[in-house]
C-alpha cells in the first residue's frame, strides 16, 4: 500500500513539507509506504486543452515533474495527498497548473482512490485554498479523507508549522484516517459503483 504526497510549495523543506512529513511519518507507522514529490522552483507548464493526453495516455509535455507523478500513479498508488501554501487566499498557482494536467490525463487511474488536501498559511485564506484543492478530488469520484478539523496548519517562516500543535495533531489524525480508509476500502479492487453513461450539458444552445 502506498500514498503519494505532492508538496506544492517551492520551498522543498518549508512548512508545507513539514506538514506533509507529519502525515507521511504517521502513515509509515500505520504500515503505509509514502513518497513525497516537491514541485520545486522551476516554471510549471499548465494545461493547454490540446486533448493529446486522450491519445497518448499521458500529457504531451514531457517535463520531469509531471513524469515523476505519472510514473507513481501508473505503478499503482492507494491514496493521494496534495499540500500547498496559501497565496492570496488560494493554492500555489504552479501547483494548480500541474494538477490540471495530472487530473485531466490520469483521472481514470485515480478514480475511487482516497484523496486529501493540506494547506499551510500565515494567518488567513486556508479554508478557501482547502476548498479549491478538494474540487480536484470531488470531480473525480475520489472519497475525501477528513480529520478532526480542516486540514490546515499555521506557520510563516520555515519551522513554525511544527509549533502549531493542533495543526500537527490534525495531520496525524488525517494520516490515521487515510490508512483506515485504504485498508477497508480496497479502491483498486472490483466492486465500484455502477456508472451511467456520462451526460454533458452545455448552456448555450
Amino acid at each position: 500500500m502506498k500514498v503519494l504526497l505532492i508538496n506544492g510549495s517551492p520551498r522543498e523543506n518549508g512548512n508545507t513539507f513539514q506538514a506533509l512529513s507529519e502525515v507521511s511519518n504517521t502513515l509509515n507507522e500505520e504500515g503505509i509506504e509514502t513518497q513525497i514529490i516537491s514541485i520545486g522552483k522551476k516554471a510549471v507548464q499548465g494545461c493547454i486543452a490540446c486533448g493529446m493526453c486522450g491519445r497518448l495516455g499521458r500529457c504531451t509535455f514531457k517535463d520531469d515533474l509531471y513524469s515523476k507523478i505519472w510514473s507513481e500513479v501508473k505503478n499503482g498508488i492507494d491514496g493521494l495527498i496534495v499540500g500547498s501554501p496559501v497565496y492570496y487566499g488560494g493554492p500555489n498557482g504552479s501547483l494548480c497548473a500541474l494538477l490540471d494536467r495530472v487530473f485531466y490525463s490520469l483521472s481514470a487511474d485515480m478514480k475511487y482512490l482516497p484523496g486529501a488536501s493540506v494547506v499551510v498559511c500565515r494567518r488567513g485564506g486556508a479554508s478557501a485554498a482547502f476548498d479549491r484543492l478538494n474540487k480536484y478530488f470531488t470531480m473525480n469520484s475520489m472519497p475525501l479523507v477528513t480529520s478532526q478539523y480542516w486540514n490546515m496548519v499555521y506557520g510563516q517562516t520555515p519551522g513554525q508549522a511544527v509549533q502549531d500543535e493542533e495543526g500537527m495533531q490534525t495531520m496525524r489524525t488525517l494520516a490515521r484516517n487515510m490508512a483506515w480508509m485504504i485498508k477497508h476500502l480496497n479502491a483498486r479492487e472490483e466492486g465500484h459503483p455502477a456508472e451511467e453513461q456520462r451526460v454533458w450539458t452545455n448552456f448555450i444552445r
